[in-house]
């Protein structure tokens, strides 16, 4: 008797594998069937999933200066705030706040020095630092990201000035929150019918329902937190809504 060639010898196995997997699939889901028929209950998890773009953005940027004394420290701080407002304006951004001025006293080893008797002795400088912190809050999101990206016509100007990653902020969550919840009831009710339905079950009523975290991710991202997610890095975001319920079977 010949041997049987390689490669069909190949494709009988991967027929048995087959064969083999979904006898196990069956088995599986002959057993699941079995439970559902049996059960008095049934748990399953609904959720909704709506994606959403920000309409709220929160930039903020620092202006620091420094000079051997307070006085002039605040002066030099009082110009590059008047240029920093004149700045803001002409990219159309009116309501920026100006946080109090942060003051820090600043103390400059210069080196040693030889007193009387040969002694050395440390030797320093006073410097004064002031920073002062702003803020913008708005709506008009794509002003806002104009001007940020345009911040390098204060440093072009001498001014020490540093702005921080804008945060997108989308308002609106809570409002939405509880129609999404019952979107995702109604998720997890369909689910149920589809299950028990296979087992020659129905639904005759609600248990108990449990609400999941809210997670509000990047767009089409997959990240989550225990505790929900908000997500303030990225203008367009994806927000998912998750019960749990569990229903009585007739």
């Amino acid at each position: 008797m010949s041997p049987i060639p390689k490669p069909h010898l190949l494709g009988v196995l991967a027929g048995l594998f087959m064969a083999s997997g979904l006898i196990v699939s069956t088995t599986l889901l002959t057993r699941t069937w079995l439970k559902v028929a049996d059960a008095e209950s049934i748990t399953v998890t609904g959720s909704a999933r709506r994606n959403v773009s920000s309409d709220l953005i929160v930039w903020r940027g620092s202006l620091t200066v420094e000079s051997p004394t307070l006085l002039a420290a605040q002066a030099l701080l009082a110009q590059q705030e008047t240029s920093a407002r004149e700045f803001l304006i002409r990219q159309g951004v009116t309501n920026a706040q100006f946080h109090p001025i942060a003051i820090q006293r600043i103390q400059l080893r210069t080196g040693k020095q030889a007193a009387e008797g040969d002694t050395e002795t440390e030797s320093s400088t006073t410097r004064f630092r002031l920073s002062r912190a702003i803020e913008v809050r708005s709506g008009d999101i794509d002003t806002v990201l104009g001007m940020d990206s345009k911040t390098s016509l204060l440093i072009n100007q001498g001014i020490e000035f540093t702005a921080t990653t804008p945060e997108f902020i989308w308002t609106k969550a809570g409002e939405a929150k509880i129609e999404m919840l019952a979107d995702a009831a109604r998720d997890a009710r369909a689910r149920a019918e589809q299950i028990v339905s296979q087992g020659g079950r129905t639904i005759s009523r609600m248990r108990s329902a449990k609400m999941g975290v809210f997670q509000v991710t990047p767009l089409y991202s997959t990240q989550n937190t225990w505790d929900g997610m908000n997500d303030t890095t990225s203008r367009e975001k994806t927000v998912t809504a998750v019960v749990n319920a569990s229903y009585a079977l007739k």
